[in-house]
């Protein structure tokens, strides 16, 4: 993040905290350039700063992305669901867009950690066969090392009392779309960003490729809320995986595998009901779905006993 910051300070800040906190010109008559009296290793300005990055750039890259897919990917036919809400796209937007500052605040930390250097991020590219070996091999270790981290946050926040006051809000979208990525209670999205955040303070990852695994995994979070069910993989936990945990809450926790789902006992595998086009628009298939989910998470929230 301190070369995100670098920038950000050169092109934009630089001149915005000139302009409101200015230096004092006193027996500075021949200075050219305005400059402010937050000088660009302050911590408060690298907080604020980084506050603002994160949140505007968020609520940007999040509109962007999940605009794109809703109109471009997105099965619309899905919206005549009965657990379909009205005026749902407008709600998840309103939701994420309110929690974003939240997720911002509360990674700040993180960033800060990196741009004061206490993370393992590094520049430059390797110079030797071992250094090249690492930075092609982080790639998977960063996948697998967090998806085995939201694995268990996401398992942990379907627990009753945690379910209730934080995660709930996300499964409001039973039938989701694109929008409803990033709509979560702060608390909760940023629960599940952690392990993302966490990697790069126990494992050395070059500074580039962090930032484009970043943007990446955001990107991964719009396209398995896309509702578009097209990959039959048995091994990536697609969009299918994740409509499957939207509609029966107890299965599929996993972001890119379902290894960890397979070991913890919580896989449950889509079938036709998302692959078929014609069942997965049927009216019988939506109104079972509907009694299902109406019961799954009644059994969550403790309203209805287990059934075997």
């Amino acid at each position: 993040m301190d070369t995100v910051l670098e920038y950000a300070d050169e092109y934009l800040f630089d001149n915005v905290y000139a302009k409101l906190v200015p230096a004092s010109s006193a027996g500075n008559s021949t200075l050219d350039l305005a400059t402010s009296a937050l000088a660009r290793d302050s911590d408060l300005r690298i907080a604020v700063t980084l506050m603002t990055i994160v949140t505007v750039g968020g609520w940007f890259f999040y509109l962007f992305a999940a605009t794109v897919s809703y109109y471009l990917i997105f099965d619309h036919e899905y919206m005549k669901h009965p657990k379909f809400l009205k005026n749902q796209v407008r709600l998840e937007i309103e939701c994420a867009v309110k929690a974003v500052p939240g997720f911002a605040l509360l990674t700040v930390p993180w960033f800060w950690g990196e741009v004061r250097g206490y993370s393992m991020l590094y520049e430059g590219m390797p110079t030797t066969a071992l250094g090249w070996a690492w930075l092609v091999a982080s790639v998977p270790v960063f996948l697998l090392f967090t998806d085995c981290g939201i694995y268990w946050i996401h398992r942990y926040l379907h627990h009753p009392l945690l379910y209730k006051r934080l995660h709930k809000p996300h499964h409001k979208w039973i039938v989701p779309t694109p929008f409803a990525s990033h709509a979560f209670h702060p608390l909760d999205g940023y629960a599940q960003s952690v392990p993302y955040h966490l990697f790069v303070y126990i494992f050395p990852m070059q500074k580039w490729l962090y930032i484009f695994m970043f943007v990446f995994v955001n990107a991964w979070t719009v396209m398995i809320h896309d509702g578009n069910f097209i990959s039959r993989s048995t091994i990536i936990n697609t969009s299918a995986h994740h409509a499957v945990h939207h509609l029966y809450f107890n299965y599929n926790y996993g972001q890119y595998f379902t290894f960890w789902d397979r070991l913890g006992g919580s896989h449950r595998e889509p079938t036709e009901e998302q692959y078929n086009d014609e069942l997965r628009n049927s009216k019988k298939t939506w109104m079972q779905q509907s009694k299902d989910a109406e019961d799954i998470e009644g059994e969550v929230l403790g309203l209805k006993k287990k059934t075997n």
